[in-house]
């Protein structure tokens, strides 16, 4: 399932820290974020993350299902958070069009697949040796 990689754990690990700190800024209070430079701006924030998520998990896995599965449960992260902020937090909403970003975010990440940077990991590794 993995690529050939050297160190699968230590990069599994990445990437489970980095989905958990998407997990926990959605949900942290409206007050204990920095401001906005400009309007719209979390929507590029949306996207990058996810896009980031799912193309890192690219990165980690060789074969094409388990890399759509994983942007399945990415994608449906996405739309649970959005519910979440509406239903758990008070300075929070629940927003379509940051699940759309999200989304977005996730099938641009899985593009990478069909890239050379899906062996950015496998390369990494390859200095260290």
């Amino acid at each position: 399932m993995f690529r050939d990689l050297r160190w699968p754990g230590l990069w599994s690990g990445l990437w489970l820290l980095m989905v958990a700190a998407v997990v926990v800024t959605s949900l942290l209070s409206a007050s204990d974020l920095p401001p906005p430079p400009f309007d719209g701006v979390d929507k590029l924030e949306h996207f990058l993350a996810y896009f980031v998520l799912s193309g890192y998990a690219v990165m980690l896995l060789e074969r094409r299902r388990p890399q759509a599965v994983v942007a399945v449960a990415l994608i449906a992260l996405g739309v649970g958070l959005e519910v979440a902020q509406g239903a758990l937090t008070v300075s929070r909403r629940a927003d379509s069009a940051d699940a759309l970003a999200n989304s977005l975010g996730v099938l641009a990440g899985l593009v990478l697949a069909a890239t050379p940077a899906s062996r950015a990991l496998q390369w990494l590794e390859a200095r260290f040796r």
